[in-house]
């Protein structure tokens, strides 16, 4: 229908620093999250919270954080609140006079694309909510208008290949576990 219903903040320098430290701050004082979207939770015995906890498992493993480290799993959380530490941060948000949940597949969908046009510049990125959990920092900082639903964080730089965590390679369903033929026997 080329609605584009999105629009992107692009944050760096001073401002994104000022970010980073409000949002750790609010993490570490174990503020009351208020996230402009609804955040997802998946429920405790289902294959979509095993497979998260199959991600976590292994980057902590290449991360060398063991489970009961409760120094480095609060360190590697706060990560996500400083985007990463990532050059660059983009939150997408969408008009507040759209539905919660109407704009969303489209968001995905550029979000998606976003980032495959920044891999071909040699950028990385990691889709991320944790720079969005704390709406009001972002409106504060990088002057997001209260007419506006954030509804997702982009962090974007160039990838420390090194990096333990970079080295992940996420386990996917075979195709035909998800997927179901019909029509196609005639």
């Amino acid at each position: 229908m080329n609605t584009q219903p999105w629009e992107f903040f692009v944050i760096t320098g001073e401002v994104l620093n000022n970010m980073r430290e409000a949002l750790v701050e609010k993490l570490k004082k174990v503020e009351p999250m208020k996230p402009d979207h609804l955040v997802v939770g998946w429920p405790q015995e289902s294959i979509y919270r095993n497979r998260q906890v199959g991600l976590a498992k292994q980057l902590f493993a290449l991360m060398d954080i063991p489970r009961e480290d409760d120094v480095k799993r609060a360190w590697w959380f706060e990560r996500g609140f400083r985007f990463f530490d990532a050059p660059v941060a983009v939150i997408v948000v969408t008009d507040k006079s759209l539905s919660e949940s109407g704009p969303l597949f489209d968001i995905g969908a550029v979000v998606q694309n976003f980032c495959l046009v920044a891999l071909k510049f040699g950028l990385g990125t990691c889709i991320e909510d944790q720079g969005v959990l704390y709406p009001e920092v972002a409106r504060d900082l990088a002057g997001i208008p209260d007419s506006k639903r954030i509804i997702i964080a982009v962090a974007m730089g160039y990838p420390d290949w090194d990096f333990p965590a970079n080295k992940v390679v996420s386990a996917r369903e075979p195709v035909e576990n998800v997927t179901t033929w019909a029509g196609f026997e005639e």
